[in-house]
């Protein structure tokens, strides 16, 4: 099953000159961490900015998993046992 992560980038901190040109657009390479419990705010991945060999990653960003908020019904609204379909 497929699990959707929700990132924020803080692009000002994206080091402009790593970014590059590709066939369909300009790119930028990133690191995503999905982390085994989440940490102390909540965030369960971390994305930094690929850099170059032997220097430290810039961090970028940081991601939740989403999760659907649960629907909360009411006593009035569980269905009726009396319906107008045809089945």
């Amino acid at each position: 099953m497929s699990k959707l992560l929700q990132c924020k980038i803080d692009v000002t901190k994206i080091d402009k000159k790593l970014l590059f040109v590709g066939k369909k657009g300009t790119y930028l390479d990133v690191n995503v961490w999905i982390n085994d419990t989440p940490d102390q705010y909540g965030n369960d991945c971390s994305i930094a900015q690929k850099t170059e060999k032997g220097k430290d990653p810039i961090y970028i960003g940081n991601g939740k998993f989403y999760q659907a908020k649960p629907v909360q019904m009411d006593a009035n609204d569980s269905p009726s046992e009396k319906s107008d379909l045809p089945f």
